[in-house]
């Protein structure tokens, strides 16, 4: 498994070349073996659309007054202390969160 040297996320394997699908830069791939996970990764259909999956919940949006929303858990402090629940509107997009 490569990183980018760049920002540090992981290098996906795209035709003879690593690419990194954070910041776009690449290195040609040494030749040899090539792993069973690689060729798998190769084959990957990365989906770029975030709300894919997301569960949603009935919340009121303060922005448009919708009553859905996407929403995901983030543990931002240190592991003792409880995540925080994001909110994403389903019509206007807007993004708020909720501490526990």
């Amino acid at each position: 498994m490569d990183f980018c040297p760049e920002c540090g996320s992981i290098m996906l394997p795209s035709d003879d070349m690593l690419k990194c699908r954070k910041c776009g830069h690449f290195k040609i791939r040494e030749r040899g073996f090539i792993s069973k996970e690689l060729r798998q990764e190769r084959e990957m259909t990365v989906l770029e659309k975030e709300e894919v999956g997301l569960p949603t919940i009935s919340v009121r949006c303060s922005e448009c007054d919708n009553d859905t929303a996407y929403w995901w858990l983030r543990q931002l402090r240190s592991a003792d202390e409880s995540e925080v629940r994001f909110f994403k509107c389903t019509k206007c997009k807007k993004t708020w969160r909720e501490y526990n």
